[in-house]
């Protein structure tokens, strides 16, 4: 992991996966399975959207498939060409940009904003100012929904990437506005535990 830019690694591992090589261990090939149940009475008509660290792209067209104006973006700008080369005709705005240094205008600017495994992509040192980041882009009235993998306050640090999120790291994404709606410890047999967590601003 490269401590000047974080996100490096992910620009390479796609471009092995547009070489034939490994697959990206986060490609489902559909969006998340926790976000599908969650959005079921959603009704984004006339309302705007990010999507945080979108990949391949599979929430980003889940979430227009709700009625959002949709902006996503990804710091890797092949996984932004798979994307738009796989969705040519989408009304997604896909976008090549950094989370710890958005765009200004993102600033308070959208209505529901989707963070799913991507603050625990990065180191834990990066953790505070992404999830602040993450945060930042929700509007007045907003909702923010975060997905993370669930790390116990007492396991050890793991090696990563990633490096999953403790109950605490995901209740600092309330605060400067925003309040805690639910944090929900969602465990399956089989898969590690997850977290599903929802924010509004007031």
């Amino acid at each position: 992991m490269n401590d000047v830019d974080p996100t490096a690694i992910f620009e390479r591992m796609y471009r092995v996966a547009v070489g034939g090589g490994d697959a990206l261990p986060w490609d489902r090939g559909a969006p998340h399975p926790l976000l599908e149940p969650w959005a079921r009475d959603v009704d984004g008509a006339g309302r705007r959207a990010l999507v945080v660290g979108s990949g391949l792209g599979t929430d980003a067209q889940f979430v227009a498939a709700l009625g959002f104006d949709v902006v996503a973006f990804d710091a890797s700008a092949t996984a932004i060409a798979m994307a738009r080369q796989a969705f040519a005709d989408s009304t997604v705005d896909y976008r090549v940009a950094d989370l710890l240094d958005p765009p200004a205008e993102w600033s308070r600017a959208f209505d529901f904003v989707l963070e799913s495994l991507t603050v625990q992509s990065l180191p834990i040192r990066y953790h505070a100012p992404a999830t602040a980041s993450v945060a930042n882009a929700v509007a007045p009235g907003g909702t923010l929904l975060v997905i993370a993998t669930a790390r116990a306050d007492d396991a050890a640090i793991p090696d990563g990437p990633p490096w999953p999120l403790t109950r605490a790291e995901v209740e600092a994404f309330a605060g400067d506005g925003l309040e805690t709606v639910r944090v929900e410890d969602v465990r399956a047999p089989g898969v590690p535990a997850r977290w599903r967590a929802e924010f509004r601003r007031v």
